[in-house]
């Protein structure tokens, strides 16, 4: 045995008698955000953050990194902030922002004081982002929004908003957007829940009626937030196509083919429901394959596919669905009764499938993807008919 797997042996060993010690066995289950302060202090946490910012300051380690993701998942120990957003909003500050915006904006948001939303989609501007209207104007020593967001998650309990809003209307839409950060604590912000299918209300919409942020707040250049969302949408398609949380949902499925009756014996012992879990659990190591072939080429340092993000965004959507749709063979009649937010049992994978469908919408659509990957991966034409 090398002495680099020696290493990584003694690595692991490390990091499961932390957990056992502040999570399995400590505090740490009635207190996530001590724990997270712990892990962190550990170096577990937050790896590529500076220490000057509240993160661990660790040097890049795929190995390590991935380690640290078996051991936590393993016990069921938190890796991340709660809400998506945060962890598509962190690393796009770390590459996009000012030095005093990361030392103003990261410690709070590491410690959990500050939650985010994200302010993309519009009504009229959904898979065209870059056709947004809501307006920023500059008015002195700040901005003023007007406008309407969609589908935002998150945004009743967020105390902040990173947005995309138009600061030059008279330049092409892709040139006249700026990426602004938003305190949402204040009068001329307006947050309605929009009512799902499932009876749960996470998404919403949100009115900015002379909503004011100051001029300072804009991450990157004046106009030029068309760049910076897209390294943000970069980092929330990799959030959306890791195999950690599909990996999860498969162990429930297997425990729900388990406990399930199925015309009087346990649902695991069906045909139907075998070949479904077997086809699910073949297309998951598919995946989990790919993932590890992109670590290698990190730590060979060659280059990986331009249109990863979207592949593996694009996989993991269309996964979820299958695993929800396996889950619906297994409860049978029971599968077709309503769902209700935050219900054990069937209504919970009523609610996964229906979940299933708007995730091949959120963070691009599966068409997009396609795109992404027919003209980054296969360098096809944006239009297969060619110039005029």
């Amino acid at each position: 045995m090398s002495d680099t797997q020696d290493g990584l042996d003694d690595f692991r060993r490390e990091v499961a008698d932390f957990l056992a010690e502040a999570w399995s066995g400590g505090a740490g289950r009635s207190d996530p955000d001590g724990f997270r302060k712990a892990a962190i202090a550990r170096g577990y946490l937050f790896r590529s953050v500076p220490k000057e910012y509240g993160g661990a300051g660790a040097e890049p380690d795929t190995m390590r990194a991935q380690i640290i993701r078996e051991e936590f998942d393993r016990v069921g120990a938190p890796r991340q902030l709660p809400g998506g957003a945060v962890r598509q909003l962190l690393p796009t500050l770390l590459v996009a922002a000012s030095p005093w915006q990361k030392a103003y904006f990261i410690p709070p948001t590491l410690a959990a004081e500050f939650t985010w939303c994200q302010g993309y989609s519009e009504p009229g501007a959904g898979s065209d982002l870059a056709s947004l209207q809501t307006r920023a104007v500059l008015d002195g020593d700040k901005w003023v929004i007007n406008g309407q967001k969609i589908w935002t998650s998150d945004a009743r309990t967020a105390t902040h908003m990173y947005l995309l809003a138009r600061t030059e209307p008279d330049k092409p839409k892709y040139e006249g957007m700026s990426y602004l950060l938003l305190d949402m604590r204040q009068p001329g912000v307006t947050v309605r829940p929009l009512k799902q299918i499932t009876g749960d209300s996470q998404f919403n919409e949100v009115f900015f009626d002379d909503a004011t942020t100051p001029a300072d707040w804009i991450v990157g250049r004046r106009g030029e937030g068309w760049n910076v969302s897209r390294t943000t949408l970069d980092f929330e398609r990799a959030v959306v196509g890791s195999t950690d949380a599909t990996s999860a949902l498969f162990e429930k499925l297997i425990r729900l083919a388990r406990t399930t009756s199925l015309r009087g014996r346990p649902a695991i012992e069906n045909p139907l429901v075998r070949e479904d879990l077997v086809r699910v659990y073949c297309l998951l190591e598919a995946q989990k394959a790919e993932q590890v072939e992109e670590t290698r080429r990190t730590l060979a340092g060659e280059a990986g596919s331009p249109a990863s993000g979207a592949f593996a965004k694009l996989y993991s959507s269309q996964l979820a669905e299958r695993i929800a749709l396996a889950a619906q063979r297994i409860l049978a009649d029971h599968a077709l009764g309503t769902s209700s937010p935050g219900a054990p049992g069937p209504s919970r994978w009523v609610n996964q499938f229906m979940n299933s469908i708007a995730a091949q919408i959120g963070g691009g659509t599966s068409n997009m993807q396609r795109n992404v990957i027919a003209e980054k991966h296969l360098h096809l034409p944006r239009d297969i008919r060619g110039p005029a």
